[in-house]
């Protein structure tokens, strides 16, 4: 196999292929005052997303429900952690409506993890797709869902609302889980995604590159999601998002993202989106009729 090049993380200097321009033009501050109107909670925001001023330039956001605090501490990601409030009972329709007044085609939820709910959080995750679909019928929307930790009641109530893909993102190899996803564990996640497809769904998850792992490593999960049934793929490089989350490895080439790519589709996956910026809901629209 041929060696690519790796830029090591001592080099704090993103390398250009990271390089995004500030979020600016009329569409992003359409969005930008809808979401503040209705008090709405972005991953895009949550998630020092490098994609949010492209996506939301083009009228489109991921709306994060069921608060801004996660009940998770993993050790990769932005969002904030915590004991969350009680969640909004008015939260689905809001999202609904703001949905609806940007004419978003096709709508990506997420959320953070609500551990301390019996039901995960799932009756609202139920009301907000509901919502969505009975206010802009035309919408296709995908649902990005937490680990339920085996809760699989919940799991089928979150996925039944009618929604078009069900991702839930397994984030790194199984080497890493226990320092990327103190949490959580491998093969419940994966067993959350076979249940997803055994229901039904176009299912989707997204592992982060970048952490130390392997060739082989990303080849193994490849393998593990394909006998899970998982249909789309999606590779993007971590990004260190404070001091005192884990430190990048290395900044992953993009020639390496594109041989990733051709070895996930020649395996089986019907969709692969591979690259230095992808993030789970990158692109997401493209994922509905694959």
């Amino acid at each position: 196999m041929i060696e690519l090049p790796v830029v090591p993380s001592e080099h704090k200097k993103k390398p250009s292929w990271l390089r995004v321009k500030l979020p600016t033009g009329k569409n992003y501050l359409h969005v930008r005052q809808l979401v503040d109107k209705y008090k709405l909670h972005t991953i895009c925001e949550s998630g020092n997303c490098p994609n949010m001023g492209e996506c939301w330039g083009a009228g489109t956001a991921t709306f994060m429900i069921l608060g801004n605090v996660c009940t998770r501490s993993c050790t990769f990601c932005a969002v904030a952690t915590g004991r969350p409030n009680e969640y909004d009972e008015d939260e689905p329709r809001r999202v609904a409506e703001a949905v609806k007044l940007m004419g978003v085609k096709h709508a990506v939820i997420t959320s953070v993890n609500r551990d301390e709910l019996k039901d995960r959080g799932a009756e609202i995750w139920y009301r907000t797709v509901r919502a969505i679909k009975e206010a802009s019928p035309e919408t296709t929307i995908e649902t990005l869902i937490p680990d339920v930790r085996g809760s699989w009641d919940a799991l089928y109530r979150m996925i039944e609302a009618g929604q078009e893909v069900v991702s839930h993102n397994m984030e790194t190899v199984k080497r890493l889980y226990r320092r990327v996803r103190p949490q959580a564990k491998y093969e419940r996640s994966l067993e959350q995604l076979r249940r997803i497809k055994e229901y039904g769904k176009r299912t989707k998850t997204g592992i982060m590159v970048g952490l130390g792992e392997t060739d082989e490593e990303v080849f193994e999960i490849m393998d593990d999601l394909l006998e899970c049934g998982v249909d789309i793929l999606t590779i993007g490089q971590y990004l260190q998002p404070t001091k005192m989350h884990l430190e990048v490895v290395e900044y992953v080439h993009p020639d390496k993202f594109k041989m990733y790519e051709e070895v996930g589709l020649k395996k089986g996956f019907k969709y692969v989106e591979s690259g230095p910026l992808v993030r789970s809901s990158y692109h997401a629209e493209r994922h509905v009729n694959v």
